[in-house]
Parts: structure tokens; sequence; C-alpha cells
């Protein structure tokens, strides 16, 4: 007998380069985690919910081409929750993970991929592929009290 492959549950969007494409980008994010059985008030949710919103965010205000979308990816695996975000403006590039410099304490925006350092496990900035583009990718990880929330037969007579 064939051993099956392990097929990783994703989520795949495309959203428009706007303010409200970004916010959706957060909600459908949320949403597809309640779908994978992480409650909305989850220290999981809550992670991966920031570094959407934030990645979104960069994607509509620095990486937006007029008429091209943004995408939004989401897979689930033994890691935790994979996020990406790519866009299609090639020549502004983030600065990488260990390059990310705060902004002066008046400043009023420029404090978004330091939110993302700080709660995502790791995270990367790589040309989008197909071109043209860049994707950010990054890993929130999983606490250990959410490791069989995808048990297929949970116990339900067991008392915790």
């Amino acid at each position: 007998m064939t051993a099956l492959p392990v097929i990783t549950p994703t989520l795949v969007q495309r959203l428009s380069s706007t303010p409200r494409g970004a916010r959706l980008a957060r909600r459908l994010a949320v949403a597809q985690l309640d779908g994978w059985g992480y409650p909305h008030d989850s220290e999981t949710t809550e992670a991966v919910a920031l570094v959407v919103a934030e990645l979104a965010a960069n994607a509509v205000t620095h990486g937006r081409v007029p008429g091209r979308d943004f995408e939004l990816r989401l897979a689930r695996d033994a890691d935790g929750i994979r996020i990406e975000v790519s866009d299609t403006r090639s020549e502004c590039q983030p600065p990488s993970p260990g390059d990310v410099t705060p902004p002066s304490h008046l400043a009023e925006s420029g404090r978004g991929l330091l939110l993302v350092d700080a709660v995502a496990r790791c995270w990367e900035v790589v040309d989008r592929v197909p071109p043209p583009g860049k994707t950010v990718r990054a890993l929130v990880a999983v606490p250990a009290s959410f490791e069989n929330v995808f048990d297929p037969a949970p116990n339900i007579h067991s008392r915790a």
C-alpha cells in the first residue's frame, strides 16, 4: 500500500491593492484560522492577524501597482502557520530581517516590520514566482496547547 501525501490546508486569495483589500486579508486570515480550529481570541489567531495586517498594509502602501492585485497565502504545517503576501512591485524592496531600523519616536509609521519581527518565529523577503514582484514570508509558531487541534476524532467524553 502506498502512503498518501500529506495535504497542507491552504488559503490562497488575490485581493485588490487597496486599504479595503488589506482589511479583507486580515479578516480572511482570522476566518481561515477559525475554520482550522483556532479560536478568535487565541494567541495564534492574534499573532497571525497582526502579521497579515502588517504585510497586507505594506503590500498596498509600498508594493501597489495600479491595476494589479496582491496575493495572500496561508498554510498550516508542523512548524506553525505560514503566511505569504505577494505584490507585483519589484523596485521597492523592504529591509531584510535584522536590517529593520526603528523609526523616530515621533514618526507615525514605520513599525510594521518591527512588529512582524517581534511576533513571527522568522520571516524573509524573496522574489515573487512568477515575476514581477516580491513575496514576504513569515512563520507564526503554534503553542503546544494547539498541537492536537486537528485531531479528527477527539475524545468528547474526556474532562480537562
